[in-house]
């Protein structure tokens, strides 16, 4: 449990690095393998205190308070013992990074963090392959099939200053999706409000609704393709709000599913496609613009799309019918 003592009160003092977060995210973080609603039952029961007192659990750490830890006994399984593998340790290809900020390439099927039947995930495998490295947090989230650009935040400063400029929407992101269809506006606004909800199996889904939150996607057509297959569509996506699932549900609300889409797609092509190469979705975080959380320097950084990708656009070419070229 991260040094935590299991039979005694614990006092921690808070560092720079943890100065600003919410302290049942830290706590959260200290005391790994204790299942989260117990840190929640602490923290109502007030067996948590912060300088001698009660707090919430959105009570945000300031540096050099003192953080009072009740013992806390957590089992061999929960604490990453037998049944519950330690997450291997993992470089992934780096974009940019300097003392505050680390961009990596993230690969299609491979989930930021772990949780939701995923032992582990890019954070946990960066932080085994870093060892030394005292702060790494993530910035945003990417879905597991997504490919393309993750910001990690290496102090904690850093990283509310990127969380703020991704939750006031001034931080500029791209992507680029295949989807199902004809495309025919060169530049299109989609402002719908999303809405998140369970489904039977307990698995979360997004769909367009009155009472979501206000979503903006901005879509770009590249270029088009007929094939024996339908048509098909390359499209730039430009997020102006960063919902849960956006682009997948925008796109299929206005008819233009993407291509690999296990969620919202066209799953009978899903699968045709599956057999001419196409394994994932095809969906890539490819250009980001940001204000460097501490130079103050504008930053912008590009992934190419993987070689897969490529060469799935490589083959619609060859058996394209009519190709509709360059649309921008």
């Amino acid at each position: 449990m991260s040094g935590l003592g299991k039979d005694a009160v614990t006092w921690l003092e808070v560092g720079e690095d943890s100065a600003g977060q919410r302290v049942d995210n830290y706590l959260l973080k200290m005391c790994k393998g204790v299942p989260n609603s117990h840190i929640y039952r602490i923290l109502r029961s007030g067996e948590v205190r912060v300088n001698k007192g009660r707090v919430k659990a959105d009570y945000r750490l300031q540096l050099g308070d003192q953080v009072r830890v009740p013992p806390m006994r957590v089992s061999a399984r929960a604490a990453g013992g037998e049944g519950k593998p330690a997450a291997p340790a993992r470089d992934f290809p780096v974009v940019f990074e300097d003392e505050a900020v680390l961009v990596i390439d993230k690969p299609a099927g491979v989930a930021v963090h772990g949780g939701s039947g995923v032992s582990f995930g890019v954070i946990e495998q960066l932080r085994r392959a870093r060892p030394e490295a005292r702060f790494l947090e993530l910035a945003h989230r990417l879905d597991r099939e997504t490919s393309g650009l993750l910001i990690i935040g290496k102090k904690r400063s850093a990283l509310v200053r990127l969380q703020d400029d991704f939750r006031e929407g001034v931080m500029g992101k791209r992507y680029f999706a295949l989807v199902k269809g004809r495309w025919l506006n060169q530049t299109q606004h989609i402002r719908q409000p999303l809405y998140k909800y369970l489904i039977e199996n307990g698995k979360r889904r997004v769909r367009v609704d009155p009472e979501g939150k206000a979503a903006h996607s901005i879509v770009r057509l590249v270029k088009r393709w007929q094939t024996g297959q339908g048509y098909f569509s390359l499209v730039e996506v430009e997020l102006k709000t960063g919902r849960t699932h956006q682009i997948r549900v925008h796109l299929t609300n206005a008819g233009f599913p993407l291509l690999g889409d296990d969620k919202y797609g066209d799953f009978a092509l899903n699968k045709e496609l599956q057999r001419l190469g196409l394994k994932r979705m095809f969906l890539h975080a490819a250009r980001l613009e940001m204000t460097h959380p501490v130079s103050g320097e504008g930053v912008v950084l590009e992934a190419p799309l993987p070689p897969e990708l490529n060469e799935f656009l490589r083959r619609l070419d060859i058996h394209d019918r009519k190709d509709y070229g360059a649309a921008v």
